[in-house]
Parts: C-alpha cells; structure tokens; sequence
C-alpha cells in the first residue's frame, strides 16, 4: 500500500459508511474517495466494500483493515504531534467505550472536560459488550472488575456497589423486607449480561431464600431500573442509577446493611501504543472526578461487573 492518502480515504469511507460523507470530511469530491478505494482494493485484490445504489457496508476483508489501518493513522498523527505540536494543547480524536449505563456519570463531569481540553474530540461507544481494545481501535475503556489481559494497562477510578431497591407502592403491597430471609415470596427483577448470558447475583451476606421468585429478566440496566420504579418487584442496580429516583421517592433502598461485595471502576488502555496527550489528559481529568467515596455517599458508586477480557 503506497498511498498514505487511499488508506485515509478508506477509512474515513469505512466510518462514514459513505463515500459523499468521507469525501465532505477530506475535502475530496465523492468520486476520487470511490477511486481511492478502488485503487487500494486493486493493489489488494480483495474487495473492502459491498456497494449498492442506496448504501456501503464493509466485508469481512474490510472490516479487519479497517482496525489495523485506523490504529496506524492515529500512530502516524501522535508522531506528527509529537515531532510538531508537542507545546500544544491536547488535541484530536478520542474512542472511549463505556457500559450502557456509562453515560449517567460521565456526562455530568464532560462540560468541564470540554471546558479544559475544548479541541479534544470525544467518540463514546456505550455498549455493553466487551470490546477487545487492541483490534477495536478504541483508545481506551471504562469497565469494571479485574485486570485479566495482558495487553492493558488500567487505572483504578473509584469503588462500587450494588443496591437493592423497590417502588413504595410495591413495598406498600408486599412489605418491606428487614432480613434477606424476608425475600421469600417477593417479586426479583434481575438482570442478564448480554456478554454471558449469566444472572447478575444478588451479593448479600446471607444468600436470598429460594422463595424468591423472578417477575422479569432482561439484559439492559435502564429497563430494570424502569420496572422497579413500576412497581414490578424488587431490582438490584447501581446505585448512580437509582440516585435519581431515590431523591425523587420513587424508589425506596431495601436490605442495605447485608449487601456484601464491593467492586472497582477502571480505566483500561492498550500497553503496546504510545500514551497520546489527549489520552492522558483525559485519564487524568477521570481519575480525578469519577467514583471519589465523599461523593458517593454510604457505600461508593457502583455498577455492572465488565469483567475486561476481550471478546468479539
């Protein structure tokens, strides 16, 4: 591959999933972006789009370029800041990933972020699969549990844990339980990783009796969150995600002096690249307001256990 300038059309085409709105990006005309690409499928000789009349999508052949060729232009573009720009500001493109429910305590501390570093440019990515940092292309991730992949480099941002909690008219109807022994009966609303498949356990320090019967399971926190508040059973969520509610009166915390288990929130990286500028920065800006235990309250923040090994 000869051309430094058909591989950023490429992958800009592969983000945008079009050429029109790559070449808007470039400054190129639709038209030279197709013949950049077509100039690079030609040296390749495998096709890196399926085209129709009305849309793009990548191959398989595409989409594992596409990482490779990404990661290389942004060590290409650190190298260039590092040799040109290095008493400058932060500056460019940051990937975070981030679980679903990522967004509750992030957002309210970007406006600050912004205001400090106003020409970095956030991509979140809240999913709740395990995205595998290398491959992906991301500069970095916000999960939680224990460090398994050897390729990552992780920051610790502050302790978690769960709480148990229910709607006032659904503790009204079936009572408040005092002891986890008084879920016998009560309606659970749990909650399935969508990575494993797995039920999140409920970690209290004497396990739930086996009366407890489940009202619902799903696989996204928001949901959960949404049915307790209507009344559908007793949820077990984190607890930034129930702040809201809690001042509100919406939901009531149950059986907090038997939860057990507290986890930690980290930011993770890949060992293998350069630390850019803007990655450290926000590192740092994260490491400092996110998951503090004087903010937190009784018992930190918490959230869904991600544990960090890669997966597709």
């Amino acid at each position: 591959m000869n051309s430094l300038g058909d591989i950023a059309a490429f992958v800009r085409s592969a983000e945008r999933l079009s050429f029109v709105e790559a070449g808007r990006d470039l400054r190129l005309s639709a038209s030279a972006v197709g013949k950049a690409v077509a100039r690079l499928e030609a040296e390749l000789g495998v096709r890196l789009f399926h085209r129709t009349t009305r849309r793009v999508s990548l191959t398989e052949e595409g989409a594992l370029l596409q990482a490779r060729c990404r990661a290389i232009l942004d060590d290409l573009r650190e190298a260039e800041a590092l040799v040109t720009q290095s008493r400058r500001a932060p500056r460019g493109i940051l990937r975070i990933s981030l679980p679903i429910v990522g967004y509750r305590f992030l957002l309210p501390v970007l406006p600050e972020f912004r205001a400090l570093y106003p020409e970095i440019e956030l991509e979140l990515d809240f999913n709740d699969r395990q995205v595998d940092l290398v491959e992906s292309g991301m500069d970095a991730a916000i999960r939680s549990g224990s460090l398994v992949d050897s390729r990552l480099m992780a920051r610790r941002l502050g302790p978690f844990r769960f709480v148990l909690c229910a709607a006032p008219a659904y503790l009204d109807r079936a009572g408040t339980p005092r002891h986890p022994a008084e879920l016998a009966g009560h309606a659970a609303l749990r909650f399935r990783f969508p990575t494993s498949g797995k039920l999140q356990d409920w970690t209290l320090a004497e396990p739930p009796p086996a009366g407890l019967r489940t009202a619902l399971t799903c696989n996204n926190m928001e949901a959960l969150r949404a049915a307790a508040i209507g009344g559908l059973g007793i949820g077990c969520m984190p607890d930034f995600l129930a702040e809201s509610a809690l001042r509100a009166g919406t939901l009531i915390r149950i059986l907090d002096p038997y939860l057990t288990d507290p986890g930690q929130f980290s930011i993770l990286w890949p060992s293998g690249r350069h630390m850019s500028a803007r990655l450290r920065a926000f590192v740092d800006f994260v490491s400092a307001r996110l998951f503090k235990a004087e903010e937190a309250g009784p018992g930190g923040c918490c959230a869904e256990t991600f544990p960090p090994t890669p997966s597709s």
